[in-house]
């Protein structure tokens, strides 16, 4: 834990019981200040109640009499409408943060010099935040991992002149963070997503670049127009006391970081005359499979490279990346058939990805629909065999897909499964795929999109066995 001492005789009101409220609360008090907290689900305020902490409802206090309200990021600070919680805290004077500020306090308090990794983006966080702790600790350094992306950042090892945090920061963490201020800052991408909760996507850009604006390093993509367009701002506007380097997985760079061919590269800005450094090669690597793992493997370098580390260790570390569960892991095999959880992919950019990884795919998709739906993957239609639809985007979906793709209204997660296997069992094809890669949020018939993609792990696993042993 690392407890939150710049709130000490203070009183903090903490709203959002999930695991990074509890640990937001739990450091709070560790560091002396005097916490209350609320949630609007009775389940989560009996989770506090067993931990002893003091449990207050928000819409019977006094505002003034707290210092400070922690909001959990699910929370909606400004869209589509504020929480409720929010108008009462700032009508009373209360300023209104995130665990992550709360973290970026103390680091600034105990250890200010201390390695800190920012990353964020629409695509990718969560492997390149795995990718680079990762590489890191293969080379021997002290790392803690979490955030939006894992354990809540508050409940890790506290900063420490030689331990490196690495931290993946969603734009609702940065809305929540003022003083949001990373050794070394990423932004990976940018693609719609979440415009209900920003407004449009101009505003959802800004947030993202507010990551990038105190980083002592900036490490920007240049792969998307909203990224380049940050890039050549950051750029422009740098002080002599930031760094800013261009990031690209597409093409060659005149400096920064790039790939060219199975070799992630360097090349420092005004020698464009030297030759480029090769820090690692990543095609030989199954887990990081596909154009959009080589962009998360060429950020990991690069954030890998500033901290440090040398060709060889990194190289080292990308060819034993295990990989992460629910990003294209494959979760069982029967005969000839695969199974691909890529539960991740929750909106149609993180499934383009995924759909551009295979043939033959006998794909489902389906949940709670996003913002535009799949009408931008239509690209990739040629490659589905059939589709399989489940949950409240069905309808929608179907109508996308209706004469350019073969579908199939499943309802259930399990029964697409079956359906897809008994499909893909007596196709032609070689190698034929069936692709978790549901291209919505799973809220509508999952907690999460953890739980979406370990039911179907089960089910595929289950249907993979009889597979077998209809073959034998």
């Amino acid at each position: 834990m690392t407890p939150v001492t710049s709130f000490r005789g203070k009183n903090v009101a903490v709203f959002g019981l999930g695991v990074s409220g509890l640990a937001a609360a739990k450091a709070l008090i560790a560091g002396g200040a005097g916490v209350a907290v609320w949630d609007d689900d009775e389940v989560a305020r009996a989770r506090a109640i067993a931990e002893k902490i003091s449990v207050v409802d928000f819409d019977k206090v006094d505002w003034r009499a707290f210092d400070a309200l922690i909001l959990t990021p699910g929370a909606p600070l400004t869209h589509p409408a504020p929480h409720w919680t929010v108008p009462r805290a700032r009508a009373a004077g209360v300023e209104i943060l995130g665990d992550i500020e709360l973290f970026c306090r103390e680091r600034e308090a105990r250890a200010a010099a201390s390695p800190f990794v920012a990353v964020t983006g629409t695509n990718g966080k969560s492997t390149t935040c795995a990718l680079i702790a990762h590489i890191l600790r293969e080379a021997g350094r002290d790392v803690e991992l979490g955030g939006n992306f894992g354990a809540p950042l508050l409940s890790l090892t506290p900063p420490d002149d030689q331990r490196i945090h690495v931290v993946e920061v969603s734009s609702f963490q940065i809305d929540l963070s003022p003083s949001l201020a990373p050794t070394i800052g990423v932004l990976l991408n940018l693609a719609e997503d979440h415009i209900d909760r920003h407004g449009s996507m101009q505003q959802y850009a800004a947030i993202k670049e507010r990551l990038l604006a105190r980083a002592e390093v900036a490490l920007v993509g240049v792969d998307d127009p909203e990224c380049h367009a940050i890039g050549a701002r950051l750029i422009a506007g740098a002080s002599a006391d930031q760094k800013v380097m261009p990031i690209s997985a597409q093409r060659r760079l005149d400096w920064g970081f790039f790939v060219e061919g199975e070799e992630i590269l360097h090349r420092a800005r005004g020698h464009e005359s030297v030759e480029s450094e090769v820090l690692g090669v990543v095609p030989t690597n199954p887990a990081l499979r596909g154009a959009h793992n080589l962009q998360n493997a060429v950020f990991a370098a690069a954030v890998c490279w500033e901290l440090g580390l040398d060709d060889a260790e990194i190289a080292r570390g990308l060819a034993s990346f295990p990989g992460l569960p629910h990003r294209l892991e494959e979760v069982a095999r029967g005969g000839r058939v695969r199974f691909v959880n890529d539960s991740k992919a929750t909106n149609a950019a993180a499934a383009a990805k995924a759909l551009a990884c295979y043939a033959d795919i006998f794909w489902i998709l389906g949940g709670k629909a996003k913002e535009g739906g799949i009408e931008p993957l239509r690209p990739f239609f040629p490659r589905v065999t059939k589709a399989y639809l489940i949950g409240e985007a069905s309808e929608e979906f179907a109508r996308t897909l209706d004469g350019y793709v073969a579908y199939e209204l499943c309802g259930t997660l399990a029964f697409a499964v079956e359906c897809a296997a008994r499909d893909a069992g007596t196709s032609a094809a070689a190698e034929p795929t069936v692709l978790l890669a549901p291209a919505c949020a799973s809220f509508d018939q999952f907690a999460n999109f953890e739980a979406r993609g370990d039911a179907f792990r089960a089910a595929a696993q289950s249907v993979a066995a009889s597979m077998q042993g209809d073959a034998s």
